[in-house]
């Protein structure tokens, strides 16, 4: 991993926490119907809130602003463990095909579900999606066993994302029922129709994932420095490459079985955040990516449904307009250091 300028990691961390206890404020009271700043600021209060303002805060803004949190959150920490498994700056879930895997699963799960009038759970559509994500990065992993350059494998990825995309788009367009057909709003990304039920269940298997990922931070660390390395000082790299590879599948998949793909937040935001705070290490990178994350996706949020209300983005058309000059970036940067 490159190196970054000293900083003071702890302030960095603070502040993304502040930023993200703002944006979810913003969310709440933000939106195309205006809510009173006296009524709101009661509500914050705990004061009474007329009922129909309350119902938008709590039954559809706050869930959504939530959703967006936790799986904001867990597309960077994805991306910075591919990224690390990788030794490569621009892996990430959504560029090596491994969103489109957990998409295309997911899709085929509801359509066969729903084509039955079968109810699908949070739990079957998680599962789903991380079997996807598991496949789509095994095709990943095959291909750069055969490929050494960083453009070769990024091109690769993409290609598996694309053919999984084709898949998913043909089942669903031959779908005859009506809730079926509506797929294809979630299959281009998006957090509208997020229940509290919803969080809960995002929010359980994503702190697990986020904690077993930080309790990872001291081998992931010494992998950072080289296998051989990793290895001298008692880390096994086999079983450490098995268990970012679940985990990143795991984060990834909740995020596509929830929300569908969303694009560039896992490469854009890990290299944003390791300038930001400063220090490359794996105790202060692994909670900024996952802050630095939510505040990226509480953000583009908040921009794809308010800035053409009533009519709304998908959440990943906005991330890609800020995320990909940033993979841009990264690249040229990159160019410029091996010339």
């Amino acid at each position: 991993m490159e190196n970054v300028r000293r900083g003071w990691p702890g302030g960095a961390l603070a502040v993304l926490g502040i930023g993200c206890c703002f944006l979810l404020g913003c969310s709440a009271f933000w939106g195309s119907i205006s809510i009173p700043f006296g009524e709101f600021l009661g509500f914050l209060t705990g004061e009474e809130m007329e009922e129909t303002y309350r119902r938008i805060v709590v039954d559809i803004r706050l869930p959504r602003a939530a959703a967006a949190f936790w799986l904001g959150g867990a597309l960077a920490l994805s991306g910075y463990l591919l990224q690390t498994f990788f030794h490569n700056p621009i892996a990430g879930p959504f560029v090596l095909g491994i969103s489109s895997g957990s998409k295309l699963a997911v899709a085929l799960v509801m359509v066969c579900f729903l084509g039955r009038s079968i109810e699908v759970s949070s739990g079957v559509l998680i599962g789903a999606a991380f079997g996807g994500a598991l496949l789509s990065m095994g095709f990943v992993l095959l291909i750069s066993r055969r490929m050494d350059s960083m453009a070769l494998l990024v091109i690769s990825g993409v290609m598996v994302g694309y053919i999984c995309s084709a898949v998913t788009d043909f089942v669903v367009t031959f779908a005859n029922d009506a809730e079926i057909v509506n797929l294809h709003n979630w299959s281009r990304g998006s957090l509208s129709g997020m229940a509290w039920g919803h969080v809960r269940v995002m929010a359980g298997v994503l702190s697990a994932a986020v904690g077993a990922v930080f309790f990872l931070a001291k081998p992931i660390g010494a992998y950072e420095l080289g296998e051989e390395y990793a290895k001298s000082v008692g880390v096994n790299v086999a079983g450490l490459r098995v268990l970012l590879v679940v985990l990143s599948s795991v984060l990834s998949g909740c995020v596509a079985a929830f929300a569908g793909p969303v694009s560039f937040v896992g490469i854009a935001v890990p290299q944003l955040v390791k300038r930001f705070v400063g220090t490359g290490s794996p105790l202060w990178m692994i909670p900024a990516c996952f802050f630095g994350g939510s505040v990226f996706c509480l953000g583009c949020d908040m921009i794809a449904r308010t800035i053409f209300a009533p009519t709304e983005l998908s959440i990943s058309t906005v991330t890609a307009v800020f995320g990909a000059p940033v993979v841009l970036w990264v690249m040229a940067r990159r160019r410029m250091g091996q010339s």
